[in-house]
């Protein structure tokens, strides 16, 4: 993949989450945090049904894209074995006596119900469209149907204040709903050459049951990393309250900034370090990578220490805790990134049952943790429980993949992840001023630097290049 596909992989990423930092203060002035609590319940709704009924084909369709002719063929194989248990599962639990909205979101609405049924329809079917972009390398299309949908929800929102909507649930949830309708309809028409291809397919069993068998150990992975992500959230929904479930779901959107660097580089590495594998792969490349990718987290993570005294002067007052939660919350996208680098012997031996095995070690973990911390602490407590969750999930997935495939040195790496951990967590229950905050989080950046130096100088010298070539042009 060039430097010029990459950055059009980056372009979504990172104008998602400049809009996501427009979007969001608005959010919070307008709607109470326990509404954005109830917002936070349905994203992990959401992302549980795709983990649950993708069945793992998401991935196999990925893993398998560069080694098949017959694309449409594929895509059907993939797509439709999921949609239809999906399907069959809402129509079950539609069926039932007990109403989804209430279980969720403490409210008793039918029409709520109803927006999140299409919605999960809507999530289901755009995962796997988006995946046809990505795995031709179509950057620019993939960033811009990540980009228009967040500009839509935005002036939805704007509509809203120029008219006067009330700031209630619904009407939040009747924008994120139009947000991913627009998201659906730009990857249908992006993609109709493929999906309209894949209606007249035939479905190669024999290789659906050699996807099924990739992916059913996926099944478990994935439902166990849901658990890890979303935990939490349901601790403190039902140890604490809705206001800290928003407040934690506003530390987590911020976080999010760190979801720019993981979106960006799963998107591209995945693709990339298969196609490595069909031509034999080169393992002293995956160790650059990796090296790279550490100096990457820990200068995100001491970027966003340093200066996560700004998030003060965007929220309103009862947000100001955001502040110190978000440092915490930024280890499962960073951490998840960088394992992703590290544990790739998973993915090229094939043995995905590892991966379930990281899930749910860090899954008990979270559990001990939030059962233990949240009832005491709230939203700090659930984000330093997923802190170190996050941080067994990255070493298991880096010492079995060392063993399966090929070992590589660790120490420096886990020195400063074990570092950034530990700092993120305890200001979250000591009282520190933002100038000693500062200073810890520069003294650690200093220190990324100096033990990766090799890997910094040719970053700078790349960068100095860009930037005098930039200024001749």
């Amino acid at each position: 993949m060039t430097p010029k596909k990459i950055a059009a992989f980056a372009l979504g990423p990172i104008g998602g989450a400049a809009l996501g930092l427009i979007t969001l203060p608005i959010v919070a002035w307008f709607f109470s945090p326990d509404d954005i609590g109830r917002l936070s319940m349905l994203h992990v709704t959401l992302s549980f049904s795709i983990l649950l009924f993708s069945l793992g084909l998401d991935q196999a369709y990925v893993r398998e894209f560069h080694e098949v002719t017959d694309k449409p063929v594929l895509l059907k194989s993939v797509f439709l074995p999921g949609f239809v248990l999906l399907t069959i599962g809402i129509v079950i639990l539609a069926l039932m006596p007990w109403s989804m909205s209430v279980l969720l979101f403490g409210i008793d609405s039918k029409l709520l119900t109803g927006l999140l049924i299409v919605a999960i329809l809507l999530q289901f079917s755009s995962r796997f469209l988006s995946l046809i972009l990505r795995m031709q390398e179509k950057g620019f299309a993939y960033s811009m149907s990540q980009i228009l949908p967040k500009l839509f929800f935005l002036s939805v929102l704007g509509c809203y204040f120029l008219f006067s909507v009330e700031a209630i649930f619904e009407n939040l949830m009747i924008a994120n709903l139009l947000s991913l309708s627009a998201v659906f309809l730009i990857y249908t028409w992006n993609t109709r050459k493929d999906w309209l291809a894949a209606l007249t397919a035939r479905i190669d069993k024999n290789k659906l049951k050699r996807m099924i068998s990739f992916g059913l150990p996926l099944i478990g992975s994935g439902i166990a990393f849901w658990g890890l992500t979303a935990m939490d959230k349901f601790f403190i929904r039902g140890f604490s309250s809705f206001k800290e479930l928003g407040i934690y779901s506003v530390a987590i959107s911020f976080a999010a900034l760190a979801l720019v660097f993981q979106s960006v580089f799963s998107t591209v590495w995945a693709p990339i370090v298969y196609k490595w594998a069909s031509e034999g792969l080169d393992p002293h490349k995956v160790k650059n990578i990796t090296d790279y990718s550490t100096l990457a987290v820990i200068s995100i993570w001491s970027l966003a220490g340093m200066f996560s005294w700004l998030v003060t002067y965007i929220l309103p007052p009862k947000y100001d805790q955001v502040q110190y939660i978000l440092l915490a919350s930024m280890a499962h996208p960073l951490l998840y990134t960088l394992s992703e680098a590290t544990g790739v012997g998973i993915g090229v031996k094939r043995k995905t049952a590892y991966a379930m095995l990281a899930a749910l070690v860090a899954l008990l973990l979270n559990a001990i943790g939030n059962w233990y911390l949240v009832p005491k602490h709230g939203a700090a407590g659930a984000a330093v429980a997923s802190a170190f969750a996050f941080l067994a999930f990255f070493i298991v997935r880096t010492e079995v993949s060392a063993r399966l495939w090929q070992s590589f040195e660790r120490v420096r790496m886990y020195i400063l992840v074990l570092c950034m951990v530990i700092l993120s967590s305890a200001i979250n229950f000591i009282e520190i001023k933002p100038i000693s905050m500062f200073i810890l989080y520069f003294m650690t950046l200093l220190s990324s630097i100096v033990l990766f130096n090799s890997q910094f100088k040719v970053l700078l010298s790349s960068i100095l290049s860009l930037f005098k070539k930039s200024i001749k042009t």
